[in-house]
C-alpha cells in the first residue's frame, strides 16, 4: 500500500480516507478530515501551510512518507487533536503555539479582531482592553498585534495556561499585552478597561462528559461549567461593571449556553453576533446594561458561588 502513495497529493486524500473511515472528531482548527490530513501532511513535509497546489504532484521520500503516516496513525489510534501534533495553531491570522497545556485556539471571537470589533465599538476609544480566561493568550496576544495602541491585559487561572501564552507573547513578538494570574477579576482590584473580550468555560457537565476522546487531550478547566454552562459567564457580568468604564463593552463566549442564558435573563439587552457562518453564541453587552440589571445578575451568580463552596466555608 504504501508505494501506492507517491506524492503530496496522494498522502493528504488517503490521511482523510483514513480520518473518515476512523470515525475522528473533528472541531480543534479545523471542522473536516481533508484539512486535517493536510495540514499534518505539510507540517511532516516541513512545508508552509499555504503551500501553492501546484506542489500537489511532487513526489515524497521514503523517509517523508513514514513520517507522515506516522502522524496520521497517531490522530487515529491515539484521538489527538491535529494542533496538540504539529504544536501549531492559526487564529486571526497569526501562528501560535498550541499543546495540552490550554485548548486550541478557535474561537469566531477572531473574526470580530480582525474586524475591529466594529461596528460595536463605534467611535469609542480603546486605551485598556481585558481578555479574561486568556488560555493560550491567542486574543489577547491578536488584540495587542492589531491595536499596537492598545494596552492589552490577559488574564488566567492556570498558570501552565500562562506560561504558554507568554511563549506566544515572545513567538510573536508583542510588545503591549502583559499577562497575569487571576481567578477572574479577582487578582485586578483597582484595574479599568474599555473593552472587555472573555471566552470562558461554558460546557455543560453532561455535555463535558459525553465530549469525544479528543477533548479529553484538553485542560477540562477550560471547558467545564456547571449543568447549563454559565457558572463563570454569570460571574463575569456580575463583575464586569466594576473593572469597565462608563460607555465600555463586554465580549462574552457562550457557545450552546446561548439559550440558557437568555432563558435566565430574558430582561437583559444583549446584542447576539452574527459572523459569516451566523450565529456562534458570543453577546456583546453594553456596561450601563449590567449596571441596570445588576441586581438580577449577582443573585444568579451568588447562589452558583455559593453551591460550590464547601459546607465549612459558608460560615
Amino acid at each position: 500500500m504504501s508505494e501506492e502513495l507517491q506524492t503530496i497529493i496522494d498522502l493528504i486524500r488517503y490521511g482523510a480516507s483514513r480520518f473518515n473511515a476512523a470515525g475522528l472528531t473533528f472541531g480543534h482548527s479545523y471542522d473536516n478530515a481533508l484539512d486535517e490530513a493536510t495540514q499534518l501532511t505539510l507540517h511532516a513535509l516541513h512545508l508552509p501551510h499555504d503551500l501553492s497546489p501546484v506542489y500537489g504532484n511532487a513526489r515524497v521520500t521514503e523517509a517523508e512518507k513514514e513520517d507522515v503516516l506516522g502522524l496520521f496513525l497517531r490522530r487515529i489510534e491515539e484521538r489527538i487533536p491535529a494542533a496538540y501534533l504539529t504544536g501549531e495553531a492559526w487564529f486571526a491570522g497569526l501562528s501560535f503555539k498550541s499543546d495540552p497545556r490550554a485548548l486550541v485556539p478557535r474561537s469566531p471571537i477572531a473574526e470580530m479582531i480582525e474586524a475591529g470589533f466594529q461596528p460595536w465599538l463605534g467611535d469609542r476609544e480603546v486605551r485598556r482592553a481585558l481578555d479574561l480566561c486568556t488560555g493560550s493568550g491567542c486574543i489577547a496576544i491578536a488584540m495587542a498585534h492589531y491595536n499596537p495602541e492598545w494596552h492589552v491585559d490577559g488574564v488566567d487561572i492556570s498558570e501552565d495556561a500562562l506560561a504558554l501564552s507568554g511563549e506566544n507573547e515572545r513567538r510573536l513578538q508583542v510588545e503591549n499585552v502583559r499577562f497575569l494570574k487571576s481567578d477572574l477579576f479577582s487578582g485586578l482590584t483597582g484595574e479599568h478597561y474599555d473593552l472587555i473580550v472573555t471566552n470562558p468555560p461554558y460546557v455543560t457537565n453532561d455535555e463535558t462528559d459525553a465530549l469525544p476522546r479528543e477533548y479529553s487531550h484538553e485542560p477540562e478547566l477550560g471547558l467545564r461549567a456547571g449543568d447549563d454552562g454559565l457558572d463563570l459567564a454569570l460571574r463575569i457580568m456580575r463583575d464586569a461593571p466594576l473593572h469597565l468604564d462608563r460607555d465600555g463593552l463586554l465580549v462574552c463566549e457562550v457557545g450552546e449556553a446561548e439559550r440558557a442564558l437568555v432563558k435566565l435573563l430574558p430582561e437583559l439587552p444583549l446584542a447576539w453576533v452574527e459572523f459569516k457562518v451566523g450565529q456562534m453564541g458570543i453577546f456583546v453587552a453594553e456596561c450601563a446594561d449590567l449596571l441596570a440589571h445588576h441586581a438580577h445578575i449577582a443573585r444568579l451568580a451568588d447562589a452558583r458561588e455559593a453551591r460550590r463552596q464547601p459546607p465549612g466555608d459558608l460560615f
